[in-house]
Parts: structure tokens; C-alpha cells; sequence
């Protein structure tokens, strides 16, 4: 077939010509219609559900607000993961889905269960709303509205901040691709009633009086229309507030004919919203911040540009000396990448063509090779636009032109070859002629190397699938590398069929050999250092396969040296400092805090551009901040004019040394790395170490252990424990025994105390198109501290006033700052964000110490997250991704060579490029990545092309060649130098830009590139001297007497390929912990269980089952038509069940996953039970046998001195009788106790049921802590829930088929009288008439649920039993615990002590002696075997089942 369209390409020109035009032009549009950026947006699919209710403390937020929208959103279909941050007056949900539900479905679903959990939120306590549909990459372009120098004084915060709101964020809502405006810090402006306590008093006014009046006084209204004459006059009530001179004058009483106005009793005048943020900028104050979020999607470039050219034609129409300050552009980060990205193919493009030139020898086919380069680019261009891959530094940063143009150098090559040889052939013939010789002989020898050229790219191709398994995270990041890589590839195979060989055809010119050129000396040189290696290989065999197992050897020992990090830190160019507060901190005086940091950064550092600082939440606040939190971002100039420090990392010490003058800690991080933290894991560091537990006092406490105890690991820097308590409150307690007496009620106390001090909106006042809130408040004096509040005068029913403090008890206490939680589980985080170091060394230091020193109470547990959890992930995918990368390799070599010895050969040159990517990147100091672990899956599909040219070239010669043995394969070699060092060195120069790059990206390429031209060295210089060895001892044509024979060589082959894989020596277990998960991932009733429960979900689908449809074919001649004739009728007839029944089965279906899941989760609570139980016998019997071990040897002992003393006549014959017999009885005893352990390992081992060898590590028995509330949690009890509810819904389905069937009939008919088709259709409906069946299955259903009910309280019972007798059985063992505790194991070992010493000294005999050991030992065995029975009673109470 790829003959065929070779000699159609080269016959049709034209056609291909224009194909490479269209190919052309179209790359050029798509390029110009790409989304460009700078990473990919590996933000996982999440939606947040945020709640603002500014009066609430944390802990009320969580429980009133937070827990009632993770309920509701826990049975939503695809939800991953749901994190949720709850602080004073804000609750942030966020819900994390499966990718493949789209970014629209999971907000459809989201807003219908909004209305749901609002229902069970109280009234007036918040609105869950949507946050914007954006992303980590979101946050494209920050600003702040600046004044310029001249006029400073004229603008306030406030002002600042209505210009924001009212001018610049209205105008700029509404450019495509902008989903949200966000604004952050100054004053919201207000108009305030601030009411004077004293003047209300005086005057006996109530607060409700003032509501009413200002509510009264403060409306618009119509008296529809009057008709007159031709005209019509609207009537309109203009009574709405304008001014602060008209609300001061409106009238809250009139007494005697006397009003007392507002002005009277309160302040007028502009006031501000409380709020929970600000920004300062550039030490210079206070400042207004807007922020643009793009849609998640869009194009970050094209929007970027529109922003940017909305904000000048904004500017000019500012009022006069303001200036919208661009801070923060992403489109500058853009430039650099695709600035690093363009450098890097470029140079990359230049240095293969002259490699390709170089060796090639001939400049046309250079170029022809060279133009393949461009087109296979557009190409891709092209397919990245179709399937919508956008264009950044992952997608396009990974292609190697070298690899790409593999298969066209092999075409030209063996074009120009043959064009060159038949040089001759062409003397003589007219000009025509000459072209159809040169079209046959392009045809003829691009259709032979064709095979070969598809074969190679086509391994490189498939390697890349496994990429497309990666998810999550990996996957965003490495899917669109893999893709646009494949489209370059794909299109140079398709030009490899079409365009190369009509291009060869039309360019390529017949020459003579020219043995002056630069490419023949090249060659000539290799082949003379080449040839003498070659010979010396082949026969010292041994020594050569002995160093590359070697080198193998040693490059696994490397690679396990080596750290590991999630993929490398993009050098985004700014900086963001998060300075760590005391929490409670005002917000006032963490501005103080902040403008300090910005004048010392600014007066200090040259290197430093501007200095914005966001301190806590922004008006939406997607990234909920406490007051004294913030972050201090920070720009840079380039850093061609920096003179502090060369690297970020030297700056970022500086900027810490001098900052330490402030006594505060600080966390160092970047903007998008900062948010994709967050965004994605919960958290901003890179490493999380996440503490569950309930108490948020002992969480702390845990946390901040943790943090001493990790302070001295290397790497780990900017330690930080999250604020989750300490935050000061006011706390009112009610009296409710006084509230009730003044006939008062909390409500309302609630509703006038939120009102004073936090201030109540009781209408709108507009200026033109501006609105603001009119806000009723105490004035500022009287809301001060404490007393303000103790003092507050609440109004009577009866007329009369009291003060606050004679209804409840006010006190300031130390509440919650900060509730976190990760799938409905609070939680605190150890932040540690990793400098000079790679994560995965610092996580196993970090692990090591807290797994020695850190005790946790029950119930209380630690996880890793943050980018080590990504790290895990991906690792993880790696691990099956590179097997079946290395086994689809295999696969595809042996059907294309169907040899297996053949394949296996080729096959050696994996672990051979292995080792030089290995080797590489531990001499440049990187650690493995998953960058690295992508290079690697490329590289094992590049390494076999060289394989695969010596091993095809062998091949041909041993059919071909009279020449055999060691010769022929050093001809082989020789002659196939050429391609394996064209192919070998275009492909790793190709990657050279990037692994040297040190723009701005360089960083996430460099290991990839790294891995790729350390593995092809080391692959072409071993492949050119090992696998000609391989396949001389493997060959028999070419092997002699002296060879290895087959058998070694298969055993070498497989330790070459082996070596890698893990040791054999028995897995040490040191914890139970460690067993039981061995235990789980092993354990086939478990596994069955768990399959039954995926069995069970598989159905679920199965409830949406259709009938099959039944399409016919009749005839009737009863069945007349118009014309009296009969028709031939052709119909499809469908069969519906009553579409409720559907959903009942669904929910039925979805019942029996629950019952199944919980028969998992019991076989899990029995397998737990038996494994615990077995694993403590063995650890009992171990003691016991180290017990025995001590008796037996001190036993031997004495028995040689009791024979001793015979021997000298100090003692009589029984004494050394005696002494041998015992001696005897202890070391049988001795046996039986290792028989035992022996035994019980083996129970152990049926239980666990791994193929993997394993031993315990030697621990003591100790007390296993007894779980009084197990009973309380039986999944049995669950399960006879579950079993219970199935039922139920068993019966309402039994009852849903007794509804009738649908049945829908559509038919065509005609006959030869008529020219048209008479269609009909009928439907109908099955009823069950005759239902005395199914009423019989529903009763039955029905008394199925008495029979669970009655099991259960059956179980319950029976529980109760065995519980009470199991207490009774452990407080004897108890009892016997206490003793030894007490008193016997010191009274053990004062009888072995006394003991020895007397005998030693003659005070008693030999016979005492020993009836001393046996009463000291027999108490610790005494004491072990209690022990072991108080642990099999607890094991037993905490897993109860029956």
C-alpha cells in the first residue's frame, strides 16, 4: 500500500505540490488563530460555593453554613474531592469533579443543590453563591488605581475605590473572555446614620423608631397616568433620599407638635462598609486593586491584548490624575516562554540541518531533509488548532526535529546513494529521459527504505500512548506535549509518502562520488577509530557484557541516589512573600506591617520594580484570606540590571536577611505556582503535611510539635503551621431567665446588637447611575472595646431601656481563626515550601522524623500533600505507563521482525539508554521529575532505531553476503556507521537548545531534554559496540567455538534487561499498620467483596435498559388502501416500561451497591480482626521465645558447671543428672516455642496472602488500646440499614411494575397502485389487569423489611451479649496486668538476680537455684500470656461482629 501511494505522489505532482501549499497556508492561519500561553492550565475541574455572612464567628460558619453545603454536594455524580475553609463571616466550598463532566455540567448540578442547602441554612445568616468560572491561570492582569504626584491630596481611599467600582470595573465587564472584575481594598462608600446612645436615651427613643422613619422617608412611587386632551401625564412620587442634607432632615418623632429629626439623634454623613481587606502598594499607603479573571478556556493572549487596550481608552476618560497602574501582566510571562519556546526550536532546527548537511555530504539533500522541518511544524500547527491544543511551553517546548526528520533521511539517503551508483545510467539521455530514470529511481528506493522510515516513527509514535493514560495534574501537563508531538510526527509521515519522494524526483541531481567532501572525511576518521574498537569488542566478549552490566549496575544505584520533585518550579519572574502575623492581628496594623516590608524591599533593592501587597479577602473572595494574612507581591526588573544577586534564590535570602529586622516569619513563592497550589491541593506550599483530627486545640499543638521537630531538616524552608486558633472574641452569653422577665427575646437582641456595631442597610441612595447603601450603626465612639458593649442600651417593650450587660455575661475569649477541612474532616497544615533541594528527600527526612517522634492521640492522623501529593499521583501512573510503553516497544519488534532472539536484541538498547540519561542527570545535579519520566518513555522509543538499522543490515547481509562471522558484522557496522550516527547525534542535538536554555521555561524542559541526550549517547556508543557483540554470540552463522554459548548469553540478555527490578531479599515489616495494608491490596475475600461492589455499580447503568426493538415486515389483504388494494407494510415497533419504573430500578440498583459496600466494609472489619489477632499471637510468640532463647542458654551453662563440678568431686552424680535433664526440658521447650512461631506466621501469612516474602520486625507486646465507641460504629449495623432500605425500594419498585407499559408502533405501507407511502402509527398501553402475581411479590417485599428489622434488633441483642461478656473477661485479665505491672516484674527480676549471685556464692544449692529461675520466669511467662489474652479480648471488642 505504501508503494502504491508513492508512485501515485510522483506520477500526480501537481497534486502533492498543492497539498504542500494547502499544508502551508493553512499552518499559517491556524498559527495565527492558536491560543497562546505560557504553561498548561492543570487546574483540576472544581467549582467554589461561597457564602458571606459578616456577622458569624468560625465556628457558627462551619456549623450553620459549611457542613449543610458539603452534605448537599456529596451525593453530586463525579465529585472527586471537597475541601472547604471556614473563617468569621466567610465559608468557601470547593468541590472538586471527575474532568471528563465538562466545566458547565458541575455548576448545573451545583446551582440546583444551592437551592436545597440554602433551605437548611437559617434566614438571614448568607446566600451560597457560585464563585467566577476561572482558573489558576485565571488572574491575567492586575492593576491599581494610582494618583499621580500632583494630586495626592485630592482623592481619598474611598473615592478610589467608587472610581474602581462605578468607572473602571463596569467598563471593563464585557470583553469576551473576562468572567469576573474583582476588586480588593479601600473604603465602600456609605451613607451613615451613626446614632448617639446618649441623645437616644435622653430622648427615650427607640433604634426601631429610627428604622422606620429613615424606611418611610426613603421611597419612589406611582399614580399611573391622566389622560388630558391629546396628551397623557405619568404620575411619579418622587420621595428617595439624594443628599445627606435631606436625610438629616427627615423626622423619626413628633412630640407636642415638636419633630425631632435624625440630625438630632445621630451623625450624617459618608461612612464605609466593614471590611475584611486592603491593599497598599509601593510604601506609599493604601491603595484600590482590580483584578481580571479570564473565563477558564479562553484565550489567555487575545484577551490580555483586549484588556489592555479597553484600560487605555478608559484612561482617558478618568478623572483628572488618576492612573490605572498595570502591575501584574500575564502577557508578559507569555512573551518570555514563547520567546524561550521560539529560541529553542529555531536553534534546534539549525543545528539538525547542519548535522544533516554535515553528514549527509550533499547540500540538496540536507535541504530537502531540512524543508521536511517547517512542514511537519505547520502541520502540527494545524491539527493543535483543529483539536484545540493550545500553544505553550509543554506543547510545543518537547519537539526534536531530529527525531522528526528520521524517516526522511533515510529516504534521501538511499536516493542520493542510488543516484550516485547509477551515475553512469544517466549519460546520453535526453533530458526527458533523464526524469523518468530519476522518477524511477526515487520510486524504487523510496518504496524500499519506506518500511523501515514508517517502522521507526511508528515506535516512537505508539511510545507516546502511554502518556495519553496520564490524569490529573501530569495529564494537563504532558497530554498536549505528547499530542502536538504525534501531529509533527503523523505529518512527517504523511510528507514521507508524498512529498519526499516527489521532491527527490524534482531536486535531487545525479553525481559522481566526491571522496574530498567534508561528509566522506568525517566518515573516513570515525571509521578508522571505529573499526579497531569494533574487532576488539567481538573478542573479549566477557569483559564487554561484564562493564555494561556494570554500567547498568551502577546507573540503578545512581538512580536510587537521586531525589525527586513533581516537575520543576517555572521561574515565573516575580516574587510573592507571605509574612506570618500573630492571629488576630487588626487589619489596621497589618498595613503597618506591610508598607514596612515594601519600603524596606523598595529602599534596598534595586532589583525590585513595584511592591503590591493584597491583604486579606477581596469582594469575591476566591482566595479567603484572614486580616492578617496577606501577600506581598512582588516585580522584578529584568535581570540584566540586577546587582544584589544572580539568582531568585540569592534574592529571596537577601530579601529575608533584611526583612528578619521585623521579627515576623516569611513564606517565599510566585503568583500562578502560589494559585495552582491552592487551587488544586488546598494549599500554597509545596509541601502539605496535612493533621486530621477533631479538637482544633490539640491540632494546633501537633502542629506546632511538628514544626520543631522538622526545623532542622535540609531544603525545608519557610516552615509554616496554619492559624486556626487564637482569634479574640467578644463573647455575649444570654441570661435566658433575665430575657425573659423583660419580656425581650435573643432574635431580637441579636438582630439590634448586629445593628450597632456592624451596621444595618435600610435603603439606597442613588447619585445618577451610582447606588449606595444607607446604613443605620452606633457612631464610632460608642463601639470602641468591651465596655461599649456592656454599656449598649436595648430598648423595652414596655417603653424603658437596660443595658446589655444585665441580660448576658460579656467577655473577650480566644475562639477559632480558621476551620479547614478535606472531605468533611477538619484538618491543619504544616506548610513547607522546598529551596535547594528536591521534594522527595525532604518529604522521606520529614516522614522519618515524625514517624520516630511525634505521638498522635486515637483518631488523629497525617498525610502528605500539597505538589508531593501530585509527585505520589503521577509516580504512580509512571509506574504502569513505562511497562506498557516497554512492552507495546516489544511487541511491535517482534511481529515486525517475528524473531524473538531478534527483538530481544534490539530490545538490550533500553537499559543501555537508560543508564546515560541516568548519568546525566545526576552530573547536572537535576533530580528525577516527571519531565524526567516522560524523557525516559521517549527515549526508549528512540533507542531501539538504531537497533533496528544494525540488526536489518545484519540480517540482509547474512542472505546476501558470502562473507560470515566476526567480518561480516564489522562490514555491517561500518556501513551502517553513517545512519546510526546521523540518526543518533540529529536527534540529541536536536534537544540541545533546550537542555542548555536558561530563558524563562527552560527550567520544566531542561530534565526532558537532559534524559534524552544523556540516554542516546550512551545507547549509540553502546548499541555500536554491544549489540554487535549480542548478536555475534546469538547468530550461529556468525558465532564460533569460542563464543559464549546460547544459554549464558540468555542469562546475561535477561540480566542486562532485570537488573533494574527490585531485590530479592524479604520485605522487612515493621508495623501492623504496614501489614494491613499488605493485607488489603492482597487478601482475596476482600478483593472479592470489592469486586462484587464494582459489580454492583457496573449495573447501575444496567436500570436504563430498553426492550429490543422489533422491526417488520407484513402483508394483509384484509388490510385494503385507498385504491382497494392491499399494502405491503414495513414497521419498527418499540416496547417502554412506565418511565418511573426506570428510576425506581436505578435507586434500587444504587440501594444493592450500598448493601454490597457494606458487605465490604464487614469482611473488611472480620479480615482486620483475624490479622490483628494473628499478628499479636506471633508477637507473643516471639517473646516467648526470646524468653526460652535466655533459659536454654543459661540452662547449658549451668549444666557444664554442674558436670564440672562432678568431675572435681564438689558435687554428687544427681546434681549433674539433674542439671542435664533440665537443660534438656528447656531446649525442647525452646523448639516447640519457634514451632509455634512458625505456625502462627503461617496463619498469618493465610491471611494476608501476598506472593511478595516477608518478615516482622521484632517489636514488644504491648497494651492495644481499647475503642469503647466500636460498638457504637458496627458496619453491621450499617448494613442492616442498607439491607433495610433496599427493601423498601424493592417494594416501591414492585409497586412501580403494576403501572402500565408504553408500547409505540410507526409503519409505512403502499402497493402498486399508488406512488406515495401511507404511513400510521400506533401506541399503546400494556395494563396489568390480571396483577394477583405481583401483589403477591409486594407483600412478600414487604415482609422481606420485617424480617430485616427483626434480624437487626436480633444482632443488636446479641452484641450487647458478647460485648458485656467480652468487659467481663478483659477486667480479669486486667487484673493480673495490674499485678505484674505493679509488683511482679520487679519481684521477677530481684528472684533471678538474689538467685544467681547465691548460688554463684554457695548460699544455696543447685536444686534452690533452679526453683528460683522457674518461679522468676514462670512470672513473665505468666505476665505474656495475660497480655496476649487482655489483646485478643480488645482485638475482639473493638472489631465486634457475630
Amino acid at each position: 500500500m505504501l508503494a502504491s501511494i508513492i508512485r501515485f505522489s510522483i506520477r500526480n505532482k501537481f497534486i502533492v505540490l498543492l497539498i504542500t501549499l494547502f499544508i502551508i497556508g493553512f499552518g499559517i492561519y491556524s498559527t495565527s488563530q492558536l491560543s497562546i500561553g505560557a504553561v498548561p492550565d492543570i487546574t483540576n475541574n472544581q467549582v467554589q460555593v461561597i457564602t458571606t455572612s459578616q456577622n458569624l464567628s468560625t465556628q457558627d460558619i462551619e456549623q450553620f453554613i459549611t457542613y449543610p453545603i458539603e452534605l448537599e454536594m456529596a451525593n453530586l455524580p463525579g465529585v472527586k474531592e471537597i475541601r472547604s475553609v471556614s473563617k468569621f463571616g466567610l465559608s468557601v466550598v470547593t468541590i472538586v469533579f471527575e474532568e471528563s463532566m465538562g466545566n458547565f455540567l458541575p455548576r448545573q448540578l451545583i446551582a440546583e443543590k444551592i437551592k436545597e442547602a440554602s433551605e437548611k441554612i437559617p434566614k438571614n445568616f448568607g446566600t451560597p453563591e457560585m464563585g467566577p468560572i476561572t482558573t489558576g491561570l485565571g488572574e491575567i492582569y492586575q492593576y491599581i488605581l494610582d494618583v499621580e504626584e500632583d494630586y495626592k491630596g485630592q482623592y481619598s481611599v474611598m473615592d478610589l475605590r467608587t472610581i474602581q467600582d462605578w468607572i473602571v470595573r463596569r467598563q471593563l465587564s464585557g470583553i469576551p473572555g473576562v468572567v469576573e472584575i474583582n476588586t480588593w481594598g479601600g473604603y465602600l462608600k456609605q451613607y451613615e446614620v451613626a446614632l448617639n446612645s446618649a441623645k437616644l436615651n435622653a430622648m427615650n427613643i427607640r433604634v426601631s423608631d429610627v428604622f422606620t422613619a429613615i424606611e418611610k422617608n426613603n421611597s419612589v412611587s406611582g399614580g399611573a397616568y391622566i389622560e388630558k386632551g391629546k396628551e397623557t401625564y405619568f404620575i411619579r412620587g418622587e420621595g428617595l433620599i439624594s443628599s445627606l442634607e435631606e436625610l438629616e432632615q427627615v423626622v423619626v418623632e413628633n412630640r407636642d407638635g415638636i419633630p425631632i429629626y435624625i440630625k438630632d439623634i445621630a451623625s450624617v454623613g459618608f461612612g464605609h462598609a466593614n471590611r475584611f481587606g486592603a491593599i497598599t502598594a509601593n510604601a506609599e499607603g493604601e491603595k484600590v486593586l482590580g483584578q481580571v479573571m479570564m473565563l477558564k478556556g479562553a484565550n489567555s493572549k487575545n484577551v490580555i491584548e483586549d484588556v489592555k487596550h479597553r484600560i487605555e481608552e478608559i484612561s482617558k476618560n478618568l478623572p483628572e490624575g488618576i492612573i490605572i497602574n498595570g502591575f501584574l501582566d500575564r502577557s508578559e510571562l507569555i512573551s518570555k516562554t514563547t520567546f524561550t519556546i521560539s529560541e529553542n526550536l529555531i536553534l534546534g532546527c539549525l543545528i539538525v540541518i547542519f548535522i544533516v548537511v554535515l553528514l549527509l555530504g550533499n547540500l540538496r539533500s540536507g535541504l530537502l531533509v531540512a524543508s521536511i522541518i517547517p512542514l511537519s511544524l505547520l502541520f502540527a500547527l494545524s491539527m493543535m488548532y483543529l483539536f484545540g491544543v493550545d500553544a505553550n511551553l509543554m506543547s510545543l517546548g518537547a519537539i526534536d526535529f531530529g527525531i522528526i526528520i528520521d524517516g526522511a533521511v533515510i529516504i534521501v539517503e538511499y536516493v542520493a546513494f542510488q543516484l550516485t551508483i547509477r551515475n553512469k545510467d544517466f549519460k546520453n539521455l535526453s533530458k526527458t529521459e533523464q526524469l523518468k530514470l530519476k522518477e524511477t529511481i526515487s520510486e524504487n528506493a523510496s518504496s524500499k527504505m519506506m518500511n523501515s522510515a514508517i517502522f521507526g516513527q511508528l515506535i516512537i509514535l505508539i511510545v507516546f500512548i502511554p502518556i495519553f493514560s496520564l490524569q490529573g495534574v501530569e495529564g494537563k501537563m504532558f497530554q498536549p506535549m505528547a499530542l502536538t508531538f504525534s501531529f509533527a510526527l503523523i505529518g512527517a509521515m504523511l510528507l514521507c509518502l508524498t512529498y519526499v519522494p516527489v521532491a527527490a524526483s524534482i531536486f535531487l541531481k545525479s553525481t559522481k562520488e566526491n571522496k574530498r567532501n567534508s561528509s566522506h572525511r568525517i566518515m573516513s576518521f570515525l571509521n578508522r577509530i571505529y573499526e579497531p574498537a569494533i574487532w576488539w569488542a567481538l573478542k573479549h566478549k566477557k569483559i564487554v557484557l561484564t562493564a555494561s552490566i556494570i554500567l547498568l549496575i551502577g546507573a540503578v544505584g545512581l538512580f536510587n541516589r537521586m531525589g525527586g520533585e513533581f516537575v520543576p518550579t517555572l521561574d515565573e519572574g516575580d516574587f510573592v512573600i507571605q509574612p506570618v502575623l500573630k492571629t488576630g492581628t487588626s487589619l489596621e496594623e497589618t498595613i503597618k506591617m506591610t508598607t514596612k516590608i515594601e519600603q524596606i524591599l523598595i529602599d534596598n533593592f534595586p532589583e525590585v520594580k513595584q511592591v503590591v501587597t493584597r491583604i486579606g479577602a477581596a469582594e469575591v473572595p476566591t482566595d479567603p484570606m484572614s486580616m492578617e494574612e496577606s501577600d506581598v507581591m512582588i516585580t522584578l526588573n529584568d535581570k540584566d540590571s540586577w546587582t544584589s544577586a544572580s539568582s531568585k534564590d540569592e534574592l529571596a535570602e537577601l530579601f529575608k536577611e533584611k526583612l528578619a529586622i521585623l521579627g515576623i516569619e516569611l513564606e517565599f513563592t510566585q503568583p500562578i505556582e502560589m494559585r495552582f497550589n491552592e487551587l488544586i491541593t488546598g494549599v500554597r506550599a509545596d509541601v502539605a503535611i496535612k493533621l486530621f483530627g477533631e479538637d482544633l486545640e490539640i491540632l494546633a499543638q501537633k502542629a506546632n510539635e511538628i514544626k520543631s521537630l522538622i526545623e532542622g531538616v535540609e531544603g525545608a524552608a519557610d516552615i509554616v503551621v496554619e492559624k486556626t486558633v487564637g482569634l479574640p472574641q467578644m463573647t455575649v452569653n444570654y441570661q435566658r431567665e433575665k430575657i425573659a422577665r423583660y419580656g425581650l427575646n435573643i432574635a431580637d437582641l441579636n438582630e439590634v446588637m448586629s445593628m450597632a456595631f456592624a451596621g444595618k442597610i435600610v435603603g439606597n441612595v442613588f447619585e445618577g447611575e451610582k447606588r449606595f447603601d444607607l446604613v443605620v450603626r452606633m457612631e464610632e465612639s460608642g463601639r470602641q472595646g468591651i465596655d461599649d458593649l456592656r454599656n449598649f442600651y436595648i430598648d423595652l417593650p414596655n417603653g424603658g431601656k437596660i443595658p446589655l450587660m444585665e441580660l448576658a455575661e460579656i467577655k473577650i475569649q480566644k475562639g477559632a481563626a480558621k476551620i479547614s477541612r478535606d472531605d468533611t474532616k477538619r484538618r491543619i497544615v504544616v506548610g513547607i515550601n522546598v529551596r535547594e533541594r528536591d521534594l522527595q528527600s525532604v518529604v522521606d527526612d520529614v516522614r522519618l522524623i515524625l514517624d520516630k517522634k511525634l505521638e498522635l492521640p486515637y483518631g488523629y492522623s497525617i498525610t502528605y500533600g500539597g505538589q508531593f501529593e501530585n509527585l505520589q499521583s503521577a509516580k504512580a501512573r509512571l509506574t504502569i505507563a513505562v511497562p506498557v510503553a516497554l512492552i507495546l516497544i516489544f511487541i511491535l519488534l517482534y511481529f515486525a521482525f517475528k524473531s524473538f532472539r531478534d527483538a530481544l536484541l534490539i530490545y538490550s538498547a533500553i537499559p543501555l539508554s537508560a543508564v546515560g540519561g541516568v548519568i546525566l542527570l545526576y552530573l547536572r545535579d537535576l533530580p528525577f521529575s516527571i519531565s524526567a519520566g516522560v524523557g525516559f518513555i521517549a527515549l526508549f522509543g528512540i533507542a531501539v532505531l538504531n537497533g533496528i538499522v544494525l540488526i536489518e543490515h545484519f540480517k540482509e547481509l547474512n542472505r546476501t553476503s558470502s562473507i560470515s562471522g566476526d567480518q561480516l558484522i564489522v562490514n555491517g557496522a561500518k556501513d551502517r556507521l553513517r545512519a546510526v550516527l546521523l540518526t543518533a547525534s540529529a536527534a540529541a542535538l536536536g534537544f540541545l537548545p533546550m537542555a542548555i536554555s536558561e530563558n524563562v521555561g527552560a527550567e520544566v524542559q531542561r530534565p526532558l531534554a537532559t534524559v534524552v541526550i544523556g540516554g542516546l549517547i550512551s545507547a549509540t556508543l553502546l548499541t555500536l559496540l554491544v549489540l554487535p557483540v549480542l548478536y555475534s554470540m546469538f547468530n550461529s552463522s556468525t558465532s564460533n567455538s569460542s563464543s559464549i554459548g546460547k544459554g549464558k548469553f540468555v542469562s546475561i540478555l535477561f540480566l542486562l534487561l532485570m537488573i533494574s527490578s527490585s531485590g530479592l531479599s524479604a520485605q522487612e515489616i515493621k508495623s501492623y499498620e504496614e501489614l494491613r495494608n499488605l493485607a488489603y491490596e492482597n487478601n482475596a475475600v476482600l478483593k472479592a467483596a470489592s469486586y462484587q461492589v464494582d459489580q454492583s455499580k457496573a449495573l447501575i447503568k444496567s436500570a436504563f435498559d430498553f426492550n429490543k426493538s422489533s422491526i417488520y415486515y407484513s402483508y394483509d389483504e384484509n388490510d385494503l388502501a385507498f385504491n382497494n388494494q392491499p399494502n405491503y407494510k414495513f414497521g419498527i415497533q418499540q416496547d417502554f416500561l412506565f418511565p418511573t419504573v426506570y428510576f425506581a430500578d436505578k435507586k434500587l440498583k444504587e440501594a444493592e451497591l450500598q448493601v454490597q459496600t457494606g458487605f465490604f466494609e464487614v469482611k473488611k472489619l472480620q479480615i482486620e480482626k483475624e490479622l490483628q489477632a494473628s499478628y499479636q499471637q506471633v508477637i507473643y510468640e516471639m517473646e516467648k521465645a526470646t524468653i526460652y532463647a535466655y533459659l536454654d542458654s543459661l540452662y547449658k551453662q549451668f549444666s557444664q558447671a554442674a558436670k564440672r563440678r562432678h568431675e572435681l568431686g564438689e558435687s554428687n552424680y544427681l546434681e549433674k543428672i539433674t542439671a542435664e535433664s533440665k537443660q534438656q526440658q528447656m531446649s525442647v521447650a525452646y523448639l516447640q516455642a519457634q514451632q509455634d512461631i512458625i505456625t502462627s506466621m503461617e496463619r498469618l501469612k493465610s491471611i494476608v496472602q501476598t506472593d511478595e516474602v516477608f518478615e516482622l520486625a521484632s517489636v514488644e507486646l504491648a497494651k492495644i488500646e481499647l475503642n469503647i465507641e466500636s460498638i457504637q460504629e458496627s458496619p453491621v449495623l450499617n448494613l442492616y440499614e442498607n439491607q433495610l432500605k433496599r427493601s423498601e425500594l424493592a417494594t416501591r419498585f414492585s409497586r412501580q411494575q403494576l403501572l402500565p407499559d408504553i408500547s409505540l408502533d410507526y409503519f409505512q405501507g403502499t402497493n402498486s397502485g399508488i406512488d406515495e407511502q401511507l404511513i400510521g402509527y400506533q401506541i399503546g398501553l400494556k395494563i396489568p389487569i390480571l396483577f394477583g402475581g405481583q401483589a403477591s411479590k409486594i407483600k412478600a417485599a414487604k415482609l422481606e423489611q420485617n424480617i430485616i428489622s427483626e434480624r437487626a434488633r436480633d444482632y443488636k441483642l446479641q452484641m450487647r451479649s458478647q460485648y458485656n461478656s467480652l468487659i467481663s473477661r478483659l477486667e480479669k485479665f486486667r487484673e493480673a496486668l495490674t499485678y505484674y505491672e505493679g509488683n511482679g516484674e520487679l519481684l521477677s527480676e530481684q528472684i533471678i538476680k538474689t538467685a544467681t549471685r547465691s548460688y554463684q556464692e554457695g548460699e544455696i544449692d543447685f536444686f534452690q537455684y533452679i526453683q528460683s529461675l522457674e518461679n522468676a520466669t514462670s512470672i513473665k511467662l505468666n505476665y505474656l500470656e495475660n497480655l496476649n489474652s487482655y489483646n485478643q479480648v480488645v482485638i475482639q471488642i473493638n472489631h465486634l461482629t457475630l
